[in-house]
């Protein structure tokens, strides 16, 4: 099965299936043109999948990678990104809210890196806190309950990982606001 943006919402993919249809370039003269960008939401259990559209400003939620071994996952997951020629990974970390990494974290990074060593396309870590809680209100949100928030909340964590991700990137390049566009109307003369 071929994911496909505009695909209302993932579908549960056992990891030596699932494909995803992303795209992104650099151009021959080395300067940075938008790509596609890959998210991850890694669990214990299941992988959510997330990607961006090719201008980066948008992310949706694409598959959800049933976890049943990590080599099968990283299979999928390099299947995924070869397949899409996506140009870079997100992999969600979940930061504790005194700032270390525990349990959780340690075991994300040493998935990541098991990943890492098999991409051929940068793997950065996003932090991820509280992404799973957004995604679940964000489905209450839009009226669905129960089983249904249960099937696509992995995916739709990772889209919240990559839109934060991709504002945070974007806020960092976009030049201040102009102080005069600030101003008041009434302290204009």
């Amino acid at each position: 099965m071929r994911l496909r943006p505009g695909n209302a919402w993932p579908r549960v993919l056992r990891a030596p299936r699932v494909r995803v249809i992303l795209a992104g370039t650099m151009s021959a003269q080395g300067s940075v043109t938008a790509v596609v960008i890959l998210a991850l939401d890694v669990g214990a259990a299941r992988i959510g999948v997330a990607a961006s559209d090719e201008s980066e400003l948008l992310a949706s939620p694409r598959a959800v990678i049933r976890r049943r071994s990590d080599a099968a996952a990283v299979e999928a997951i390099l299947r995924a990104v070869a397949e899409a020629g996506a140009g870079q990974v997100v992999v969600g970390l979940p930061v504790s809210f005194d700032g270390q990494l525990h349990a959780q974290a340690q075991a994300v990074r040493r998935f990541a890196e098991k990943l890492r060593a098999r991409l051929t396309v940068p793997l950065v870590y996003a932090d991820e806190t509280l992404s799973t809680v957004r995604a679940e209100e964000q489905l209450r949100a839009s009226g669905l309950r129960g089983d249904k928030i249960r099937e696509r909340i992995d995916a739709a964590a990772a889209a919240v990982i990559l839109q934060e991700y991709l504002d945070t990137r974007r806020e960092a390049v976009l030049p201040p606001p102009d102080a005069a566009d600030d101003r008041d109307e009434s302290s204009r003369p």
